[in-house]
């Protein structure tokens, strides 16, 4: 509340943090915002089912964590400097045109509503596990405060909670790790007991085969070079130093921190002999097992910590593409900041309902975040790939690439994604068709089809007319 009354006065304040964070609220809010709640308790319980093999999410995630670190921020910041860019939607109206903004914001908020929506549920079992609060309410519950504190600071204030909330999930994370090496005992140990249980192979990298190597990578590993809360991240950093500082800290630190989380499940099962009928708890078992009760205390603490820096980030990611690529182009002239402020608020409240109407359908949300996963892969990909790159596009060939890519993704999906994932379809076949667009198009190819993102009008100040228009007359 301090913040928004205080530090926001402009739409850049609001949605871009004023483009001014320093390196470390910038390297926390990145870990604070690759390890949510899905991250401490999914990946936990996934390592205590599933063993070492489990290590190959944080392997994609590091991965293609290097490959945008080297090939994409530096791009990515340049270019939002350059025309002032507030959320990908407005990278590829540009590139492409304005009809590029609806396959793209679909895409978007498909993925961001819905995982938000997934973060109200985790606080919400927290709330009903810790103090018995009906998981309904919990949820509500939430969703209101979750609402309220964004309504009021935007990414401004996600960003500086985030130095404090990364702060405390990091401690915690290895303080819980270091505590249960101590306990577990050597690797021969963890070993005897694993050949003990006739589960040794558990302990092995390589007990995965390829085909699900390959939807880690091309989901949760491609899903991070078109994350609009990273990209939003690299506009916001005071300067190109700061983002390339803050970006490769970040990525070795979440990926050190996915694989100590894994590790602390692995170690669970065959080092602390945990038995949990419930692998969803297994957070809360080795936190009371190894740590004193002020401790656990401080764990739950942790946790909500995690989830609620999660949370606040994805969800200003997704009210930015609601204020800046729905409302925003179906306003009269050219906005004044009030204006844009005042919309920027109802945003965050329009996706406060939808997500906590996601979260209300908690068996379909897993689901819906999985195919928003897949539909952003499949449909933005390639096409933000070609935005950031290519000296001159097809602004047809894109859209209708972002188009086929959405279709099938969701197709594939509701059709039970028979013999493959639909990540496996959409994305060769969005390449295909926007590589034969550009080949149709070569004579009639854009630097630029559509218009660069209007520059909010300030209290007194005269209309912007300054904008250039695309080469084929903004599609």
């Amino acid at each position: 509340m301090w913040i928004g009354i205080k530090r926001i006065r402009t739409y850049d304040d609001y949605n871009v943090a004023s483009r001014n964070v320093s390196i470390y609220p910038l390297i926390l809010t990145y870990v604070g915002t690759a390890i949510g709640g899905s991250t401490l308790l999914g990946f936990m319980a996934s390592g205590y089912d599933l063993g070492m093999r489990e290590q190959w999410f944080m392997i994609a995630i590091l991965f293609f964590g290097v490959v945008m670190a080297l090939f994409m921020v530096k791009r990515i910041r340049r270019l939002g400097e350059k025309y002032r860019y507030i959320t990908i939607g407005d990278v590829t109206a540009h590139r492409f045109g304005n009809k590029a903004r609806v396959p793209t914001t679909i895409s978007v908020l498909t993925a961001y509503a819905a995982i938000t929506g997934m973060q109200f549920v985790a606080i919400g079992l927290v709330l009903n596990l810790v103090a018995g609060v009906p998981i309904n309410l919990a949820i509500i519950v939430s969703a209101v405060m979750l609402t309220l504190k964004t309504v009021f600071g935007g990414l401004k204030a996600v960003i500086w909670q985030d130095a404090v909330h990364g702060t405390v999930q990091t401690l915690a994370v290895f303080g819980m790790f270091i505590a249960v090496v101590v306990i577990a005992g050597d690797w021969g140990t963890i070993r005897s007991n694993a050949e003990a249980m006739g589960e040794l192979e558990n302990l092995g990298l390589m007990n995965i085969g390829i085909a699900e190597i390959g939807v880690y990578a091309l989901t949760l590993g491609a899903y991070q070079l078109v994350r609009q809360d990273l990209w939003q991240r690299a506009w916001a950093a005071r300067d190109l130093k700061t983002v390339m500082r803050g970006y490769w800290i970040s990525i070795f630190l979440a990926a050190l921190t996915t694989g100590v989380v894994i590790w602390v499940g692995v170690m669970a099962r065959y080092g602390l002999g945990i038995e949990s009928e419930d692998s969803s708890l297994i957070y809360y078992e080795v936190a009371n097992m190894v740590m004193p009760f002020e401790i656990v205390v401080v764990m739950v603490v942790a946790l909500l910590a995690t989830v609620i820096s999660t949370a606040d980030s994805f969800f200003m990611a997704g009210s930015s593409s609601i204020i800046n690529d729905i409302i925003r182009p179906l306003l009269k002239g050219t906005p004044t900041q009030k204006t844009l402020l005042r919309w920027s608020r109802v945003s965050v409240v329009i996706t406060g309902i939808v997500a906590l109407g996601l979260a209300l359908a908690v068996p379909e949300l897993i689901e819906l975040w999985t195919t928003g996963t897949a539909m952003l892969v499949s449909g933005l990909l390639f096409p933000a790939l070609v935005a950031l790159y290519a000296k001159r596009v097809s602004g047809r060939g894109a859209i209708t690439s972002m188009w086929v890519g959405l279709l099938i993704s969701v197709g594939w999906t509701l059709a039970g994604a028979p013999f493959a994932h639909p990540v496996f379809l959409g994305l060769p076949v969005s390449i295909l068709v926007y590589v034969i667009y550009h080949y149709v198009d070569r004579e009639r190819l854009s630097e630029y089809v559509g218009e660069p993102p209007l520059v909010p009008q300030s209290a007194g100040q005269p209309p912007d007319d300054t904008r250039s228009r695309g080469q084929d007359g903004g599609a």
